[in-house]
């Protein structure tokens, strides 16, 4: 049937909002209206963006942490994986051999040659031996070999005069200070070590050292560790003072002095030695392993993939994207689109037939595209690190379409999208099987939210479908028994989570979708709703009234498998319009006192009518769901105001000059009900104020009113937009009967009964 007067309240609906006048008004008035070429533009975009998003030109990453193939993934591709063990080997041998840093203080070498010059001074002070100090002299004696007698007093006079007569003349001392300065230059210049301390982790064959100076230090120089070690460079003094001084004696005694003195002068500077260990690290590349197409072995069948083999089959995966040309993603790209396009044209059709308004109404169509997108986005963003979360996103959206829908609309699009996401992320056959059972298990049990725990009960179902199907299929696929269970119990666990969000998303779903989940009804049909008690203060016959048409139109929405408690919620408030003029409404007035007797007909019917639109206006001033809207609009469609009309008619008629009744004029604006459950509420309104002005509520008069009134408004064409069917007619109409029956029931009355 048309859907034109549904979409002629949405823009009822859109009129109330303030828009910018122009051309933003205009083109929003458009939008909402839309066209086939804005909604398929619309899902070209979404079809792009999932494209983007899954990186759908490449084919998916297959494998995940813990995962168990059954096969030996064998390597496709030539690859190199960095050996993080060799690389840090190498660096440490770097490290080992970096040549490390000395600074040299020439200052102690320096000291000492001024205290030899000092020392020889005064054994030159000395006129003869008897004057000399025997222990400063005996420090010049070079050590005597093994079995040599010591010297004799004369012998160590005869010395004493020799080297007497070595500083004879003036310039002697000077001539022998600027020898020693040249003997001593290299000592001063590159330095003494003992031995290489502790400290010392670098090259054990050479060094680097710095000299000392004013303004800081010289540059760097190397030298090998053997040429600043004192016992190495004493051999070498002793020759150089040797060649320098003409008296190989005296070159003795001045080397006999200067041995025992010399110490360290070189110090291991850390921090520089560390700065260049670094450095040479550094520049040792990386050291790769090669893995070669077709025999490499990445992982073993039946063998866990672990953090390091995961590693590794990512490096194989960026190296086959590499490789991959042009051509193939371009080939990859229509066929991800070709795929995409058949699931929309699927989904589409469906909708456009069972589900008009999800299509027909912008918002609708925007929030349904957005979920499906939404959907797939965290299904591939999670499922990149824990396996199994992609079942958290399918479930949501099951859930949420089946709330927002109906379920079989909730399976084609689980449905959809499972196939979307098993093409995305890489899931193979088995994976996609249990995926498809969990949500099939929540949306056929999620048919009414009438409790809290009851989105908690639907993760739970799911969750037992998960386990038991993981097991099932797995066993077919041979898979270890241990591995089943676990992977089971993992997802189930997914599914207990996604029951949990569910519970707390939604108020979300309900406001972004506009239903109302029978959990959300019953808070609203609380009697202490302050419309409802607002109503009972002002006018109580309409009250009344609501109340027993609430009781009938639940029962006979059931009885075509409408949704009961939504009607008799929307009864409650069918007619809080009339709460602002009551005392016009016949179930309000005192007997004998009629407002309408001082009116015309055609206001006393612009009054009756006004209350359609004055319980709408209070509806949406007080926040009520759209939902609830429908129903005060819709419940009196564009029927007749039949009372007043015919009064209009009997004075025209005895009036003949008076103008012509427009019949139109004495209609309700309408529209007509949209659903169902409207349709049943206003049959169930029109039969219960004609079953009160009965005088005598028999069943037989009670069924022939319904039977009349059911028809009146089927040849009115009051049904044609809701989709109730005859059939559906006939039941309503029974349940009606039977409802009004029991609440007119006759009495008996007793022989002697005396009126109160």
């Amino acid at each position: 049937m048309s859907q034109m007067p549904k979409k002629r309240n949405r823009q009822q609906r859109v009129a109330m909002v303030e828009l910018p006048p122009g051309f933003w008004g205009n083109l929003l008035g458009q939008l909402q209206r839309g066209s086939v070429l804005l909604r398929l533009a619309l899902c070209t975009l979404v079809a792009v963006l999932l494209l983007v998003i899954t990186r759908g030109w490449d084919p998916p990453f297959r494998y995940r942490l813990n995962e168990v193939p059954e096969r030996d993934i064998v390597a496709s591709v030539n690859f190199e994986q960095p050996d993080l063990e060799a690389t840090k080997e190498a660096r440490t041998r770097a490290k080992r051999l970096t040549v490390a840093v000395y600074d040299q203080d020439p200052a102690p070498l320096e000291q000492l040659r001024a205290e030899l010059r000092l020392e020889l001074a005064k054994l030159l002070a000395a006129e003869n031996f008897e004057q000399v100090d025997l222990q400063l002299w005996n420090s010049f004696q070079p050590p005597l070999a093994d079995g040599t007698p010591d010297p004799t007093p004369q012998e160590q006079e005869e010395q004493f005069q020799r080297f007497r007569e070595a500083f004879s003349s003036e310039e002697a001392l000077e001539a022998f200070s600027t020898k020693l300065a040249e003997v001593m230059k290299p000592l001063e210049q590159w330095g003494l070590l003992e031995e290489l301390p502790k400290e010392h982790d670098a090259n054990l064959e050479k060094i680097f050292v710095r000299t000392r100076e004013k303004d800081g230090f010289s540059a760097e120089a190397g030298r090998d560790v053997p040429d600043v070690l004192i016992k190495n460079v004493s051999s070498k003094l002793q020759q150089s003072l040797n060649e320098k001084i003409s008296s190989v004696e005296l070159a003795q005694q001045v080397f006999a002095w200067l041995r025992p003195r010399l110490v360290p002068t070189l110090t291991l500077n850390l921090n520089a030695t560390h700065e260049a260990q670094d450095e040479a690290a550094a520049a040792v590349a990386i050291v790769n392993k090669q893995f070669h197409s077709g025999e490499a072995t990445l992982v073993n069948g039946g063998e866990t993939i672990t953090t390091d083999k995961l590693d590794l089959l990512k490096l194989e995966y960026a190296e086959q994207i590499d490789e991959r040309g042009l051509s193939a993603r371009l080939r990859r790209i229509f066929a991800v689109l070709g795929m995409y396009t058949a699931i929309f044209t699927l989904c589409g059709f469906y909708i456009h037939i069972r589900e008009p308004q999800a299509i027909s109404d912008l918002s609708n169509f925007v929030c349904l595209l957005t979920l499906f997108v939404i959907t797939i986005m965290l299904a591939w963003l999670v499922s990149q690190y824990l396996w199994g979360t992609e079942v958290i996103a399918l479930l949501l959206l099951g859930m949420t379409v089946a709330i927002a829908y109906q379920q079989e609309m909730a399976l084609l699009l689980a449905a959809s999208v499972n196939l979307v996401i098993t093409v995305s992320i890489g899931l193979d056959l088995q994976q996609s099987l249990v995926l498809m059972a969990t949500v099939t298990g929540a949306i056929l049990v999620l048919r009414q939210v009438r409790t809290r725990g009851k989105l908690l009960t639907v993760g739970t179902v799911s969750a037992v479908v998960a386990l038991l199907t993981t097991v099932g299929v797995g066993t077919l696929y041979g898979q270890p028994r241990v591995e089943l269970w676990s992977s089971g119990l993992m997802l189930a666990l997914w599914a207990l989570i996604a029951g949990t969000l569910m519970t707390a998303l939604l108020p979300v779903v309900e406001r972004v979708f506009g239903v109302q989940t029978d959990l959300s009804l019953i808070e609203l049909g609380d009697p202490a709703h302050p419309l409802l008690q607002e109503l009972i203060r002002r006018a109580p016959g309409t009250y009344n009234h609501s109340i027993t048409v609430a009781s009938l139109a639940e029962a006979a929405a059931e009885s075509i498998g409408a949704r009961g408690l939504l009607v008799r919620v929307g009864a409650y408030f069918h007619d809080i319009g009339k709460m602002l003029k009551p005392g016009y409404f016949i179930e309000n007035q005192v007997q004998g006192q009629n407002r309408h007797d001082t009116l015309v007909p055609a206001m006393s019917t612009l009054v009756i009518i006004a209350h359609v639109k004055d319980g709408a206006d209070l509806a949406r001033q007080n926040k009520l769901p759209e939902q609830i809207i429908d129903f005060i609009q819709q419940h009196h469609g564009t029927t007749l105001v039949e009372y007043f009309y015919r009064q209009a008619n009997e004075k025209r008629n005895e009036n003949p000059d008076s103008a012509e009744i427009d019949e139109s004029s004495f209609r309700y604006p309408g529209p007509k009900p949209q659903t169902k459950e409207a349709g049943v509420l206003m049959l169930a309104d029109a039969v219960e104020s004609a079953s009160r002005a009965l005088k005598e509520p028999t069943p037989s008069r009670i069924e022939n009113i319904v039977e009349q009134l059911a028809r009146k408004r089927l040849l009115d064409g009051q049904f044609d937009e809701c989709g109730l069917t005859l059939e559906e007619v006939r039941k309503v109409g029974e349940s009606l009967v039977k409802s009004l029956t029991a609440v007119y029931h006759g009495r008996v009355k007793y022989p002697d009964q005396e009126t109160a």
